[in-house]
């Protein structure tokens, strides 16, 4: 497998209603950085979204936003520095996010971060990557994925070779380790 040295992460612009969310993003910010891989987001600056990316710059990490001309000028960015790329459209966002990275994760989020880590899958179960698939599941956040996924299985709507298999992690500090051992083997 190839070395992982950059990974997408794919969160909330909302911090959640539950402390864990947040905390989760900081510790796993904080250990791409301390083991030198770099972060690949959304750009923005607030919620989980701004707190992964904080952590990860505070601590020597680097870090690289992707984010789409239209949502500039919200409230979900702040000042953009050096270690942003603006697009035209959220479609060009996703391929450079995918393009720029060597596993994807999904904290806590909504919609988009759902839509994100999905199509991530859908392109794995297509043959188009064998990248690494982690849904950071704080607090059973994604337990009614895994309810829906194994529903899925059961009803014969997944492929046999589970191509698209992500792995489920609840411990943030677990993250980066597991990649690791992923990037051995």
């Amino acid at each position: 497998m190839k070395s992982i040295k950059s990974v997408c992460i794919y969160c909330g612009s909302k911090p959640g209603n539950q402390s864990i969310y947040t905390e989760g993003a900081f510790v796993l910010g904080k250990a791409l950085a301390a083991n030198g891989i770099r972060l690949v987001y959304g750009g923005g600056t607030i919620g989980i979204m701004g707190v992964v990316s904080n952590a990860a710059r505070e601590h020597g990490g680097e870090v690289l936003g992707v984010i789409p001309e239209f949502l500039v000028q919200t409230d979900a960015v702040g000042k953009l520095d050096d270690n942003h790329i603006v697009t035209r459209n959220m479609h060009e966002r996703k391929q450079i996010m995918f393009e720029q990275s060597d596993a994807f994760i999904a904290l806590p989020g909504g919609i988009g971060t759902l839509e994100e880590i999905v199509e991530i899958m859908t392109w794995a179960q297509m043959k188009q990557h064998a990248k690494p698939m982690i849904f950071a599941n704080f607090d059973g956040y994604w337990k009614p994925m895994i309810a829906l996924l194994e529903h899925m299985n059961e009803e014969g709507f997944l492929r046999p070779e589970r191509s698209a298999q992500p792995l489920f992690i609840d411990d943030p500090e677990k993250i980066v380790f597991t990649l690791k051992n992923l990037d051995q083997g």
